[in-house]
């Protein structure tokens, strides 16, 4: 889940599904984004080897297939970052003089010399990026990629401007000027290794922010990337689907709809859902989790097309994290749909229902942090919807994961399971209405021990737990039978954690407590039990 959750969440215990559902995905779609600079997720992707495993597919002779570059063998940690600037700046120099010769042997002389400034660009662990820059690169290197030139050529120069693109915000942005070669390179009439590592320079492109984006989808990289994407099988689809889910990730929704709207694209989704191997399953589901979160149009199509059981089954036969984690997401999205979506959707007694519960249990069990968080945001969705829908995660196995959750999890898992167990207590409203009690769920959850649990949210410095934690009291106050509600919250110290917002800065969580103080635990509080 992003950091700011208050982004990402509607209104807790409060609204149904469909009153922000959209908002809700859109803004999760933009923040989901840091995440990817992790691990195998990564929204830019460091090239350190060439696409199908060498620059040329074949090796060059030189008995180092092709300058593989090898994170284990052939890159250089100790060496002198100066060292390796000067390195960089000679070598694009070499490369000026290359391209400007024009005698025998030419085209070997400038394919060796951008061959010397990937291998620079490809060997420490803080690239000399910024020399290459400086040095003049980018208009070289967009002169390499001009129509008519050897493949092995278009490879070296879009190698190197793959590993620039990768670099910080403003060395990304200096590659404007070869964003139409690069688009122009991933048509049909490139070689394969050439489109993917032009694929990939783009996917690192799109995966700097809106700006780039936008600028991207205005130069028509759209298209050629989605029809990379509809082979079966292959490096350069997954690459493909990579820069794609960069492509469309928002908050324009513009990308999303129209990327769904390519002929042959839905089917390349369903299809690579059903069969693929797992990398590439893992990029086709961050593409779903785009399409979902952010055009209501591409995720009625998804549902149509039976995406959330191939969801489903994905979830229920892999253990790869790389994998789940898009998949449990994308799953979430398409259940957070527009209610008459998650109606048709989600049926109890259905086979698909019996499926998405069983599998989102399956993550929420899950020794993996990140999973049992996505877990209860997506049982969040579905808590939030209709009484059959809140019924439906009260009668699963996931009750009593939830209640032992909320008390005993990571702080950030904890906080996503209460808004799961407070959705459950509470009917679907409309506008400012006041949410009416389910008290059957309130009071075998509070039987159950998850109150203590609330109380630490109301503890914590999260404004955001510390509200759900507040509306959780509220309904406990007010809904258990025979005022047992104050005796529970009162041996829970729920008095002394409520009155740490008599002076609190936010004035909403200020009010919400003094309020509940005041009105439940006032002068007349103790009364009754003294007289007795």
């Amino acid at each position: 889940m992003a950091d700011d959750a208050s982004l990402l969440r509607r209104d807790p215990i409060k609204s149904s599904v469909g009153n922000v559902a959209a908002q809700r995905r859109r803004r999760q779609a933009v923040a989901v984004g840091k995440e990817r600079r992790e691990s195998l997720v990564r929204a830019k992707r460091f090239c350190r080897i060439g696409v199908s495993g060498s620059a040329n597919g074949e090796g060059d002779g030189e008995g180092d297939g092709d300058g593989d570059v090898s994170p284990d063998i052939d890159m250089v940690v100790d060496e002198e970052q100066s060292v390796l600037e000067a390195q960089t700046s000679s070598a694009v120099e070499e490369l000026k003089a290359a391209i400007a010769y024009q005698g025998k042997g030419a085209m070997q002389k400038r394919v060796s010399a951008l061959r010397e400034l990937r291998r620079l660009l490809s060997k420490s662990e803080f690239p000399p990026v910024e020399a290459a820059l400086n040095a003049g690169a980018i208009p070289i290197l967009v002169q390499c990629l001009s129509f008519g030139s050897p493949d092995e050529q278009l490879l070296e120069a879009a190698w190197c401007l793959t590993n620039i693109a990768a670099g910080k915000p403003e060395q990304t942005k200096a590659l404007l000027p070869a964003l139409p070669m690069l688009i122009a390179h991933i048509g049909e009439k490139s070689s394969l290794p050439v489109a993917e590592q032009c694929a990939w320079a783009l996917g690192n492109v799109a995966g700097e922010g809106e700006e780039l984006r936008n600028i991207l989808l205005s130069q028509g990289a759209l298209l050629p990337l989605a029809r990379m994407m509809l082979p079966n099988k292959g490096s350069t689809v997954r690459t493909a689907a990579w820069a794609l889910s960069n492509l469309i990730k928002g908050p324009d929704s513009r990308g999303a709809t129209d990327l769904i709207k390519i002929d042959g694209v839905l089917d390349a989704i369903v299809r690579h859902l059903k069969k693929a191997d797992e990398e590439l399953a893992t990029e086709i589901a961050w593409v779903v989790v785009y399409l979902s979160a952010l055009s209501n149009f591409a995720t009625n199509l998804l549902v149509k097309n039976d995406v959330v059981q191939l969801l489903v089954e994905r979830l229920a036969t892999s253990s790869s994290l790389q994998l789940l984690i898009p998949v449990l997401r994308g799953l979430g999205n398409l259940v957070a749909g527009d209610t008459n979506t998650t109606h048709t959707l989600l049926l109890p007694g259905s086979e698909v229902t019996d499926g998405v519960v069983k599998v989102v249990v399956k993550c929420l069990k899950s020794e993996h942090r990140v999973l049992k968080k996505e877990a209860a945001w997506v049982l969040s969705n579905i808590a939030a919807g209709s009484v059959e829908h809140k019924r439906l995660i009260y009668s699963s196995e996931a009750l009593p994961w939830l209640i032992r959750l909320v008390s005993s999890a990571p702080f950030d898992v904890r906080k996503e399971v209460a808004y799961v167990l407070g959705n459950l207590c509470v009917g679907p409203t409309e506008g400012d209405a006041r949410p009416y009690l389910i008290q059957e769920h309130l009071v075998s959850l509070v039987g159950g021990g998850c109150l203590s649990g609330f109380i630490d949210l109301v503890r914590s410095a999260d404004t955001e737990a510390a509200r759900v934690g507040l509306q959780f009291i509220e309904l406990v106050l007010r809904g258990m039978p025979n005022g047992e509600g104050l005796k529970l919250v009162e041996r829970e110290d729920g008095i002394e954690a409520m009155e740490r917002f008599q002076f609190h800065e936010n004035e909403d969580l200020r009010n919400m407590a003094n309020g509940l103080v005041d009105k439940y635990f006032g002068e007349d509080y103790g009364d009754d039990e003294l007289a007795g």
